[in-house]
């Protein structure tokens, strides 16, 4: 019998950013993928409407691509929708895998602070064009560790994040970003739906928040993966779905 997981990409990407040799490989192990294309993303390319870009939209989208209960898998913004919708919807997620993952900042002052940084990134986006914002996100810290990609993938990502609308990315930012949403930190003790918590051993920041995460949730368990940084699924795919494909091939309460 076939498993459907449903997967959510990270900001500026889409369902296409996760890669063939992911795709390929989940499917090879059984696992067919479903694929939400978040607000402001890939076929929400263009759209500003509110309504659709929004936090309530993404859990909709995500709703709408699973055959429910089913896996759930994440990667960094992806991974931030999908903690919400496992904290809102634990009858709906058979296992839940959360790749560079964070349950948001624990402090008002915290996200007010993000906010203002995110209002400025926005601004940046729609003012400067994809392709100069493109360039500047790509060069952030948190992606200096995916210089051993080769250069086909490099291009691959670069030219998907390009398709981006400067507008609708820009909305997706201020209704999904890290700022806008309520933190999930109490919230995860209730949670307890088996959870995978992927991490790449060169991205410490996210290394940090996957271990303190698994401290709090009662089935959860870290996947430091050796050389990989932020993007684990592009940078170690071989390890992300060793990882994964384990994982999702346990019963449903392997910790209990």
């Amino acid at each position: 019998m076939r498993s459907y997981p449903v997967l959510l990409h990270g900001f500026t990407g889409s369902s296409d950013s996760w890669g063939e040799r992911i795709v390929d490989g989940l499917a090879g192990a059984g696992f067919l993928p479903a694929f939400v294309d978040l607000p402001g993303h890939g076929r929400e390319i263009g759209c500003t409407d509110p309504s659709r870009i929004s936090f309530d939209s993404a859990l909709e989208f995500v709703t709408e691509a699973g055959d429910w209960p089913t896996d759930l898998v994440g990667y960094s913004m992806g991974a931030r929708v999908a903690l919400h919708f496992a904290a809102a919807h634990p009858d709906r997620i058979s296992r839940l895998v959360l790749e560079s993952g964070s349950p948001g900042l624990p402090t008002a002052l915290e996200r007010t602070e993000r906010m203002a940084s995110d209002e400025a990134i926005a601004a940046r986006i729609v003012d400067d064009g994809i392709e100069a914002f493109v360039a500047f996100w790509e060069a952030q810290p948190v992606f200096e560790t995916r210089g051993g990609l080769s250069p086909a993938v490099t291009a691959q990502q670069r030219a998907l994040r390009a398709r981006n609308d400067p507008h609708s990315l820009a909305a997706s930012l201020m209704a999904l970003g890290t700022g806008s949403l309520p933190s999930l930190w109490e919230a995860l003790p209730a949670i307890a739906t088996p959870t995978l918590l992927v991490v790449g051993a060169l991205d410490r920041k996210f290394v940090d928040i996957a271990e303190r995460m698994a401290e709090r949730m009662p089935h959860a368990r870290v996947v430091v993966v050796p050389h990989a940084g932020h993007t684990v699924h592009l940078e170690r795919p071989g390890a992300w779905l060793e990882a994964v494909t384990g994982f999702l091939s346990t019963e449903a309460r392997f910790l209990e």
